[in-house]
């Protein structure tokens, strides 16, 4: 079974519209779509791995909650404006609220979910209840 992911809606024409208008003002939508972290969702054969790409970031930065089956990883970062060597000309450097949301399977085992972070990855293992694990092959006798 698929994790299904619960947020947002992409339509591949209108980031390049988008750009395309907003092309050299705050960056365009490339700024937009980097506040937002990547995930990458893997299967194997005994758990889920959830893979969110957030380099610079602290393990206290993030919030996990589980609700009803629905797993949802969040974080804000409040900005400071303190520049003691100048003003800025271009800041891409930022980070700001995010919210991703995933419906789990009934497979999952959630009170075994467990969450590290490290070298920008925050990844959460999510694993298979047993009757959902592969069976071994077995031999059946003949009577």
């Amino acid at each position: 079974m698929n994790l299904v992911k619960r947020n947002g809606n992409s339509n591949g024409l209108f980031p390049s519209v988008m750009d395309e208008l907003f092309k050299d003002w705050m960056g365009g939508t490339q700024v937009m779509h980097r506040m937002v972290p990547p995930v990458n969702i893997r299967e194997n054969e005994d758990s889920y791995l959830v893979e969110l790409m957030a380099p610079g970031m602290k393990k206290e930065d993030f919030n996990i909650e589980l609700d009803n089956d629905l797993l949802t990883i969040s974080s804000e970062i409040k900005h400071e404006n303190n520049h003691e060597n100048g003003k800025y000309t271009k800041r891409e450097f930022m980070y700001s609220s995010f919210r991703r949301s995933f419906t789990l399977p009934e497979t999952v085992k959630e009170e075994d979910i467990n969450a590290s972070y490290q070298d920008g990855i925050l990844k959460i293992t999510l694993p298979k209840k047993e009757e959902a694990l592969p069976k071994p092959k077995r031999l059946i006798e003949i009577a």
